[in-house]
């Protein structure tokens, strides 16, 4: 079933079904971050809506809604044709606040009921129903609500409305976590009904919120919040056929609590991992031209960086930084360097070079996880550091220790953008010579389209299209072409590309099989996000001529969006199965997939280059780039 989700800049949300149904514990209708983006706490689940007409009761939840999407939402139920009713839900910016707009259309009186349902609790947990207690206060149209388990005062408003007070525990089944093998069991308190009659047609708000002195006109919030986002669009300067995608980019741009800003990897349960930031910083904030929030992101990032490696991840429940990702660092480098493509900022190359040289010491002298530079000038790795990083206790199902073959491709990349920089800032040069020696050992040693290069692991995966994709590539024009042609032939799918080719033993084509999940997770199922860069090979090795261009947004991308539809929100799943019918699994909302699949659209098959592209390239005195 299909859900839809709003935001608030703040890492807090919104998000229920298309029908505006619970079937998960992480859907609710005010979900704040405590320590934005993470730590995110469960304060209103719903609110269920009756209206009674003269002849008859509806129970919105019991009726099929029309789910349209301009920049939010609209969820329209019409019961009967004397009546039309519409929610439309939106969070205030950088505000821990959920509206309702509500439209009635009706020629008779009615009475409309609303019914809060409230939690206390972390998004990853349940509650039962001694969990907490509660205290009720009702006056002036407002609704108080304290509860025992946080200092978080919830507050509700219905306009010109009556309360009825009540209390009950109800129980609830998520049948899509059950389904995850999650905990599915939940209890949410059932509060009193606020009555509100009308007669003719009529629009109100409902406002539920946990910040203290919030006394904003609801009517002056949904033109705020609308007119941003359509300031943003504009802004963008994009075709408006992308203005789905452009929109939800602004879901993923969030506020740092500690300093600067940042990027949610996913919705509903990612907070900010170093690795998706990155690679989704692109799409979402040069490509868009928001171009202070992307330097913004460089610097709060530079701040983090320890022994020459960016945090793979903050916690969820503590937002503590862990470090264990062996490429975040050199995606770092390479995203400093897209970063002056757009803008040429030599301010902020000067303020973060340091860094960037601090990461290649690190990498080079070696660091934590046994991340260092072999005698072969290649870099070795433990287990688990790739993007391919699932780890189930003790197993991997996707080890890919020592040498993978994209953690090259970037080292090879970094060091060609660090000999450029050096050169354009009037530093010492000491990567040119270093990056020669590593095009040299690797060409050596890929002798077949191997995974991981120390093992000797054949198995075809999507990881060796970085060989080509990046800015600076170490493989011959005619292994480029030969990688491209198969990943296209046994990799490529209608929602993005296979994490393993379907003739390997280990393939693993659905997320929900006779193994567990995590085992499927890169060992066939498939992404969407590293579509972005082959379509960057796919083009680079057909010369972006028109035609090839024509045909990548037809066959890769155009069957993707069609098969959202019309009143797409723009947000792209996680992942999909790697077999018809190509069920969607995983985060509802993923940034790296919305950004890849935006960023190559325009850089690649529309052509719209970065303003300083050529400039940058004239400068570089490097080959193969």
């Amino acid at each position: 079933m299909r859900e839809w989700i709003v935001t608030n800049g703040l890492g807090g949300y919104a998000s229920l079904t298309h029908t505006n149904h619970n079937t998960s514990k992480y859907h609710g209708l005010l979900i704040s971050s405590e320590n934005p983006p993470t730590q995110r706490w469960v304060h209103l689940s719903n609110i269920l809506t009756s209206i009674q007409t003269p002849t008859h009761r509806y129970d919105l939840s019991t009726l099929k809604a029309k789910y349209t999407h301009d920049i939010h939402p609209t969820l329209t139920y019409q019961p009967d044709h004397k009546l039309t009713f519409q929610i439309t839900p939106f969070m205030p910016h950088q505000h821990n606040t959920i509206v309702l707009k509500i439209d009635v259309q009706t020629h008779q009186p009615i009475t409309i009921s609303h019914q809060p349902i409230i939690n206390s609790r972390h998004i990853y947990d349940t509650t039962n129903h001694s969990a907490y207690s509660i205290k009720q206060h009702y006056n002036d149209d407002v609704l108080t609500i304290q509860r025992s388990n946080t200092e978080k005062i919830l507050r509700i408003h219905v306009p010109d409305s009556a309360y009825r007070y009540d209390e009950s525990w109800q129980h609830y089944t998520y049948e899509k976590d059950r389904k995850r093998h999650d905990n599915g069991s939940d209890h949410n308190l059932h509060l009193g009904i606020f009555s509100k009659k009308i007669s003719s047609d009529h629009t109100y708000y409902i406002t539920a919120t946990i910040e203290q002195d919030y006394n904003h006109h609801p009517d002056q919030l949904y033109l705020d919040c609308y007119e941003r986002r359509a300031h943003l669009i504009a802004e963008s300067g994009l075709p408006e056929e992308y203005k789905a995608l452009i929109n939800a980019t602004d879901n993923f741009i969030t506020k740092k609590e500690t300093h600067g800003t940042t990027i949610v990897a996913g919705y509903h349960w990612f907070g900010d991992w170093g690795r998706d930031t990155l690679i989704a910083l692109p799409g979402l904030s040069l490509v868009t031209k928001r171009y202070n929030e992307a330097a913004d992101i460089l610097k709060s990032f530079a701040g983090y960086i320890k022994n020459g490696l960016i945090p793979n991840v903050f916690g969820e429940r503590d937002g503590a930084a862990s470090y264990n990702t062996v490429d975040a660092s050199l995606w770092y480098i390479d995203r400093v360097y897209q970063y002056l493509k757009y803008t040429n900022d030599q301010s902020v190359l000067k303020t973060l070079y340091p860094s960037l040289e601090s990461i290649i010491a690190g990498y080079r002298d070696g660091t934590d996880y046994n991340i260092h530079m072999d005698s072969d000038y290649l870099i070795s790795h433990d287990p688990g550091l790739t993007w391919m990083d699932v780890k189930m206790g003790d197993y991997y199902p996707t080890p890919r220790a020592q040498k993978a073959v994209e953690i090259q491709a970037l080292w090879y990349n970094a060091l060609c953008i660090m000999a450029y920089l050096a050169q354009r800032l009037g530093k010492d040069d000491i990567y040119t010579d270093l990056s020669e020696k590593v095009k040299e050992s690797f060409n050596s040693q890929y002798t077949q389209l191997y995974d991981v290069l120390d093992t000797k692991d054949t198995a075809f995966r999507c990881n060796t299209l970085f060989l080509v994709s990046l800015d600076y590539n170490m493989i011959p024009q005619s292994l480029q072409q030969h990688i491209v042609e198969q990943i296209e032939e046994k990799l490529a799918t209608l929602f993005g590309l296979r994490t393993l080719s379907s003739n390997h033993p280990d393939y693993k084509p659905y997320y929900f099989g006779d193994y567990h999940r995590d085992e499927s997770y890169h060992n066939g199922i498939v992404w969407p996000w590293p579509l972005g860069s082959f379509i960057t090979a796919y083009l680079k090795v057909h010369n972006y001529s028109q035609e090839a261009r024509n045909t990548a947004k037809e066959h890769f991308i155009t069957p993707l969006l069609d098969i959202y539809g019309s009143n797409w929100d723009g947000n792209i799943h996680e992942i999909f199965d790697a077999e018809p019918v190509y069920e969607p699994h995983g985060c509802i909302a993923q940034a790296w997939s919305v950004s890849e699949i935006l960023r190559c659209l325009i850089e690649d098959i529309e052509y719209i280059r970065p303003p300083y592209e050529k400039e940058l390239n004239s400068l570089s005195q490097l080959p193969n780039q």
